[in-house]
Formats: C-alpha cells, structure tokens, sequence
C-alpha cells in the first residue's frame, strides 16, 4: 500500500491566482486526511480525485485565517456532493482554544441558509464538524490513529499564536511532518526527526524589496527563513523536504533556484522540492 503526500496550498494571506491556501492532502489506504483548509481546498481536493466524503478527518495547526476559512466551504460542499447527508460527520482536530472554537461555529452563520436548502430538496440533517480539541504537548503526543496510521502532534513557535501546532504522521510506510507556521524551533526538530517527508513553511527574506511588505521583520520573527529551515532539515535527519507557504511566491525559474540555494545553505543534502499546488510525493 502506498502512501501519497499532496500538497493543496501553497499560498499566504495574500490573494494569487496560482496558489490555493495552506493545505497538506495525506492518504494512505481508505484513510485520507486533510491537515488545514486554506482558500480554496475544495477546488483543489477535487484535483486529487479524493471525495469530500471519503475523507477521514481535517486536522488544523492554528487558527490564522488563511489556514482554516475553507473549512466552511468543505463542510458545506461535503453535505451537497453527499444529498444533504455528507456521510457521519466530519472529524475535525484543532488544538484547544480559538482553533477549536472557531471549528465548532464556523456554520452558525449559514444556519438559515442550511435550514431552507434542507427544506426545499429535502435533504436530511445539516452538515457540521465533530470538533476534537486537544491541549497542544511540548513533545508529539497521540491524538489520532486509523487503519495502521497514527497522527501526534506538538506544539510549534508561532506566538502571539497560542496554541500553534504542527503534526507527525506515521503510516506503515513511513513518517512525515508538517510544520504548520512557525519560526525554526527545537518542538519542529523533534517532530521532524528522521521523517522521510517534512513540509515546512519558508520565509525568504532576503528575497523582499525593502519596501514590499511593512513590518517584515516582524513578520519573518514567527516565520521560517530558508537556510534555517535547510539547517533543521539535516539535522533531523529528514530524506526529503517540500517547502510551502511561499513568502514570496515563486515565480521565475531563477526565484525557484533562489529558494533552493538560499535553502541548502543550511547544509541539507537531501531531495528538495519547492512546491507548486498539488505537488505529489509517493513512497
């Protein structure tokens, strides 16, 4: 059986045409798991050719806007695509706190609407998220496991974030983590330790015009620059990197070569890969 590591988003805050928001697809088996919901997802999950409703659960690192706002679009597609049933509900993991709350009353909004589209067709129930909040660990802590797949997680360096986290997933094929946003901190070395796939987030700013973002030091100090994250990556040992959440963007081939070179200045050696959406790893 294999394991497949789609990459949804690749974007930022910042609208671009090219890039969905933050999202990472893993499945393996029957158990296909969305980790956050960036603009977008559910046009980009239909790529994969996964079903909204074959999905086993969403897990969320933080509540930051651009990682979670298509959570109401995959809750409320996912009931459509299902004639109004959406399967059982849909579990959703988010640490504890505003992640949690935000996931519990996402569609309390749309009640009306959902209530005279369900009358008007008949559909049955509405769609709605089983929210599992958990208090985020300073080490990697179980919080899920399916069919042979066990998914921990640990907090990450995102403050004033409270409660950002990042996830390792262990299939019967291997290990991958995922470093939701973060600056370069020990809690993402010890989650990335000898994964064979780590998606992190990168911060290239040394790339920026100096007056293309206000506060960019600000902005980078809970983020991730490039060689730091190269840096990380080979002293946990990890066999292969996806960089994600691309400030800036990519888009000439002298801007991947960038981000690759400012990248393995940190000494990772390993297979690299700056990704654009649906970028797919198997193994």
């Amino acid at each position: 059986m294999t394991t497949r590591v789609i990459v949804t988003g690749t974007g930022t805050p910042i609208a671009d045409p090219n890039r969905a928001g933050p999202g990472v697809l893993i499945t393996h088996g029957e158990t296909h798991m969305q980790f956050d919901t960036g603009r977008a997802t559910v046009m980009r999950l239909a790529a994969t050719g996964v079903m909204l409703g074959d999905l086993t659960a969403v897990f969320l690192t933080h509540q930051h806007s651009d990682h979670v706002v298509g959570l109401t679009d995959l809750l409320m597609t996912r009931w459509l695509e299902g004639s109004g049933t959406g399967g059982a509900p849909l579990p959703v993991y988010a640490p504890s706190g505003m992640a949690a709350d935000l996931a519990q009353h996402i569609l309390v909004p749309w009640q009306r609407e959902l209530e005279m589209r369900a009358a008007h067709v008949g559909y049955p129930g509405k769609p709605f998220a089983e929210v599992h909040d958990f208090e985020p660990a300073t080490k990697p802590e179980r919080i899920f496991s399916d069919a042979g797949v066990v998914v921990e997680a640990s907090q990450v360096r995102h403050e004033p974030v409270v409660g950002a986290v990042g996830y390792r997933i262990t299939t019967p094929d291997g290990i991958i983590a995922i470093s939701g946003d973060t600056a370069i901190c020990d809690e993402v070395k010890v989650l990335a330790a000898g994964a064979d796939v780590l998606v992190h987030e990168v911060f290239n700013k040394g790339a920026l015009a100096a007056d293309a973002v206000s506060d960019v030091d600000l902005i980078a100090a809970y983020h991730s620059e490039p060689e730091a994250v190269g840096r990380l990556s080979a002293e946990a040992n990890v066999k292969l990197l996806m960089l994600t959440h691309l400030i800036p963007p990519p888009v000439t081939a002298d801007d991947y070569a960038d981000m690759v070179s400012a990248t393995r200045a940190g000494g990772f050696e390993g297979e690299l890969i700056v990704c654009d959406d649906l970028a797919t790893v198997a193994f």
